[in-house]
């Protein structure tokens, strides 16, 4: 089995990211061992450093004590004015100082470079190295003269590896004999393991002081963030529409008193919200009556306008006129009533859809058959470009035969005569119409209110197929209803493009993208 370390990388991003509680008590704990770690080094290497200097001094004076003892054997032999036993004196002078002193190991080593015969052989230690007394230890003590004590730090080597140590270096005078140069070599893994122990002991201090910080740190964030967390629900259950939902308050800080500010301003909200949705529900009940009221009236004046209306061409031609425009503002005014009732039902939740399987460019050619008088009378060429592809999906054909008259019929009215594009593509998962057409356009802040009820980019422009202002406001509606969009796009001087988005299947959800650009691809129609 492979380890998926993406998934294991993704799953602690988003623990990252989504926990508040996790960042604090991680980023308490990495500056907390950050902050012991440092203070650790500065204690481990002033402890280290003042422990070795304490030593060397010690091992120092020590040798400077059994090499100021053995000189004075050698001046107390050369006193005598007899002849000196070279020989048995350096022996001698060997045996007190390693009785003398505390060192590991001990050499005697003719010093080179003298003009008289070396009498004495040298003497040294069963393991002494020559790498405990290095030529620049050896040349350091030929120059410091009798009264001097070189050092230098050194590695003792045994079976079971090194430990730490220090070589001294001093001249002595045998007088007849020449000089020699005696070293002794101190073990300093007393030192070693007192540091050792100071540094266990720190790194040992340093992970409990770090647990500490980190069991500090998450108390303090189950104090802090744990109302914050329960805010956060409460926020939610708000958003979602439970308006009853509420902070508890507990206690008299800073954190009960932002739960009563919560509770107030949700009591408020909610107070507003349910006088809105009252004013709404009044709103919409009276749209409705209104609607349904004008109904019987307006059903009166259209069966008396329609007799009038066939009988025109009897009446002179002042009244003949009146009766045409008579018959034109009641069918403009039963259209008006025909959007506000079914913007009220949109604003009251009770549209339902009803959804077949529809090859939608079958769908759109009846649509452009439908409204071919009206293009042919404005000169306007519709064209339709319909490469292939899974063109069915699960629609109400009236609603979308309702968007696609309103799209060409805008198309129609500020097209200006020039030939409009209707682009019908899908793909496996959505389906997309776009109505283009090469206009007058739309500036930007038109654009962003195209889609807002009883507006209009120009009032004072005349328009071939009438209009409420509610046309474009039910479009959108129809598509949000299907799952889908309707997005536009416009240009001054440019034309626009008006792209309808729709889910194949009932029930699917788009991923935001669109089977047709906005504005599609294409070539301008010349």
């Amino acid at each position: 089995m492979r380890w998926d370390w993406r998934a294991w990388r993704d799953r602690l991003v988003h623990v990252w990211r989504g926990s508040l509680r996790a960042r604090t008590i991680v980023i308490t704990v990495v500056l907390s061992a950050i902050a012991v770690t440092v203070i650790g080094v500065v204690i481990s290497t002033s402890v280290r450093s003042n422990l070795f200097d304490s030593r060397r001094e010690q091992v120092i004076s020590e040798a400077g004590r059994a090499t100021e003892q053995a000189q004075q054997m050698f001046t107390s032999a050369e006193g005598l004015g007899e002849s000196v036993d070279v020989e048995a004196t350096v022996s001698s002078a060997i045996q007190a100082v390693q009785l003398s002193t505390t060192a590991a190991y001990t050499a005697l080593l003719w010093e080179p470079g003298q003009d008289i015969p070396q009498v004495v052989d040298n003497r040294a230690s069963r393991d002494f190295l020559d790498a405990y007394a290095t030529p620049q230890l050896r040349a350091q003590v030929s120059s410091g003269g009798v009264e001097s004590i070189s050092w230098q730090s050194v590695a003792l080597v045994d079976g079971g590896g090194a430990d730490p140590g220090i070589t001294t270096g001093s001249l002595l005078d045998t007088f007849s004999g020449g000089r020699y140069q005696l070293f002794l070599v101190y073990d300093l893994s007393d030192v070693q393991q007192t540091l050792d122990f100071v540094q266990s002991t720190l790194l040992l201090g340093g992970i409990a002081l770090v647990v500490l910080f980190g069991g500090v740190a998450y108390l303090i964030v189950r104090l802090v963030v744990g109302p914050v967390r329960i805010a956060a629900d409460v926020s939610e259950k708000l958003a979602e529409g439970d308006l009853e939902e509420r902070l508890p308050v507990r206690g008299e800080d800073e954190l009960a008193t932002l739960a009563r500010s919560f509770n107030r301003m949700a009591d408020s909200l909610q107070t507003q919200i349910r006088r809105l949705a009252e004013l709404s529900r009044v709103q919409q009940r009276f749209v409705s009556d209104v609607s349904h009221e004008l109904r019987t009236p307006l059903t009166t004046i259209r069966l008396a306008g329609d007799v009038l209306y066939d009988q025109r061409e009897r009446f002179p031609a002042p009244t003949a006129r009146t009766a045409e425009l008579l018959h034109a503002q009641v069918e403009r005014f039963e259209e008006m009533l025909s959007d506000l009732l079914e913007m009220s039902r949109y604003d009251a939740g009770a549209v339902e859809l009803e959804t077949d399987p529809t090859n939608l460019v079958r769908l759109v050619e009846e649509s452009i058959q439908a409204v071919e008088p009206l293009a042919r009378e404005r000169g306007t060429e519709i064209r339709l470009v319909a490469p292939g592809g899974y063109f069915e999906a699960d629609v109400d054909v009236r609603r979308i035969r309702r968007i696609l008259q309103n799209l060409l019929g805008n198309a129609i009215d500020h097209g200006e005569s020039k030939p409009i594009v209707v682009y019908v593509d899908s793909d496996e998962r959505a389906a997309a119409i776009a109505v283009r057409d090469y206009g007058i356009g739309m500036e930007p802040q038109d654009v962003e209110r195209v889609f807002d009820r009883f507006w209009r980019a120009d009032p004072s422009r005349q328009r071939t197929t009438g209009g409420t202002g509610l046309g474009l406001a039910i479009s959108l509606e129809d598509a949000a209803v299907h799952g889908g969009e309707l997005a536009v796009w416009s240009e001054p001087g440019g034309g626009s493009c008006f792209r309808l988005t729709l889910p194949r299947r009932r029930g699917d959800v788009l991923d935001g993208a669109s089977p047709l650009g906005l504005p599609p691809d294409g070539e301008v129609p010349a």
